[in-house]
């Protein structure tokens, strides 16, 4: 970890499916549970350094992830808006500027958090 400046910044990226669950998602959960968990220990270990960590957990994205179903299969997109408080399914841009954020200054404060972007989606 001497290879990161002190005053450094990890941001971590998990995934919704640590908070809600489905079938035949349980190996890539639970694998994105232990980045939520790694990151926390982290946080901890690095801050006397003035690092920060942080885990972004994105809801349904349309990419080309999985498969790209949640870009490209109009049934999973209508089903995922109809559970997402703003009535859509996610785009990369909602991610990118809550990334660069936690890069800044402004979020120096901000340590050892999980960071659910998901549109409200199953609240």
């Amino acid at each position: 970890m001497h290879l990161l400046n002190d005053g450094g910044r990890i941001i971590n990226v998990s995934s919704g499916l640590t908070r809600v669950t489905f079938p035949n998602v349980s190996a890539y959960a639970s694998m994105k549970g232990a980045v939520e968990t790694c990151s926390r220990c982290l946080a901890k270990e690095l801050g006397p350094r003035q690092i920060t960590v942080n885990t972004v957990a994105p809801g349904a994205i349309a990419t080309d992830f999985g498969g790209g179903s949640n870009k490209n299969d109009e049934n999973k997109r209508n089903a995922v808006a109809s559970v997402t408080v703003l009535g859509r399914g996610g785009v990369p841009e909602d991610i990118g500027g809550v990334v660069a954020f936690l890069c800044t200054p402004e979020a120096g404060w901000m340590n050892g958090q999980r960071i659910q972007l998901s549109g409200g989606m199953m609240i």
